[in-house]
């Protein structure tokens, strides 16, 4: 299912991390942005220089995303912050009060501007408690839905009109219709059904033709879906747990994958050496950009 020069992952850095989610492409710099997720650090490489810069944070740092005005939006484990990644400065906008025991997972900027995070159950035995949520620059916080045990694979087509959304222990990926001017999810159907063999659903991202590609986090795949819900490619991964695509690089034609270790023993680190690791693959239908949060530029309820 792959072949020729294209879908061969190559690792982007020796560099390796915990929980390494939520890679972002930031165009406009040339520069690639992820998160660590336990280890509370938000990094950043400029692909041409290969020069790092990493940020750290009082608490877990689940999902993050590009803003209108050069800044970053940052979900930590309950808070939700801005950082500009020129001077550090940090200023809060809300925070989720969600009285259990969660933690924030998965999210992206959606085609509304808004910010759209799920959490989801840190207890060891996930229960189906935790929600989606849209986040807005006056700091509103709507829940849209609920009932997951880990919230992730959030992506939209390239029209916006539809939303995929996956729960890594359903596990199953869901389908919304969705409306751009007002943020609003209808007519949820089922999209995909899977398993640990072809991978539990993490991280999403699709493509310019409509096809949805979903990090199979069980089984060191990278698998893409047609519109359909057909299965195109299932691409091995050099690592037992890829984590979350993003498209990226002048063309939109290169994805970019993170990985974890999360929970591995110094065995199962050395049987897996790039267990952690970042890399990198050419494709050939382009990804479609990441909207970039809309920030209030008449009401701001919080410092510059």
């Amino acid at each position: 299912m792959t072949g020729g020069v294209m879908y061969q992952p190559e690792i982007l850095s020796d560099e390796t991390f915990t929980l390494a989610e939520c890679p972002n492409w930031d165009a406009a710099n040339n520069r690639l942005y992820w998160t660590d997720i336990l280890n509370c650090k938000l990094h950043a490489l400029d692909v041409a220089t290969g020069l790092r810069k990493t940020w750290t944070f009082d608490s877990e740092l689940g999902c993050f995303g590009l803003t209108d005005q050069g800044r970053i939006i940052v979900a930590l484990r309950k808070d939700i912050l801005f950082l500009d990644p020129k001077t550090d400065a940090r200023a809060p906008l809300c925070r989720i009060e969600d009285g259990i025991n969660s933690r924030t997972n998965d999210g992206k900027i959606g085609p509304d501007g808004a910010f759209w995070v799920g959490t989801m159950d840190d207890n060891p035995e996930k229960m189906p408690i935790a929600s989606l949520y849209r986040i807005t620059a006056d700091g509103k916080i709507e829940e849209k839905a609920t009932g997951f045990k880990i919230s992730n694979g959030i992506a939209w087509s390239a029209d916006g009109a539809k939303m995929y959304h996956s729960d890594s222990r359903g596990p199953w990926v869901n389908r919304w219709d969705f409306d751009v001017a007002t943020g609003n999810i209808s007519n949820c159907t089922r999209y995909l059904d899977l398993d640990d063999r072809l991978g539990r659903p993490d991280g999403g991202a699709v493509d310019a033709e409509g096809c949805y590609w979903s990090a199979g986090v069980s089984a060191g795949n990278l698998n893409r879906f047609a519109p359909d819900g057909t299965l195109l490619k299932s691409i091995p991964m050099p690592m037992p747990n890829p984590t979350m695509p993003c498209f990226g690089g002048p063309d939109m034609k290169t994805l970019y994958v993170t990985s974890h270790q999360e929970g591995y023993s110094p065995e199962k680190r050395a049987e897996f050496p790039h267990a952690g690791k970042l890399v990198k693959l050419r494709v050939e239908v382009p990804g479609v950009p990441v909207t970039k949060f809309r920030e209030n530029s008449e009401r701001r309820a919080y410092p510059r």
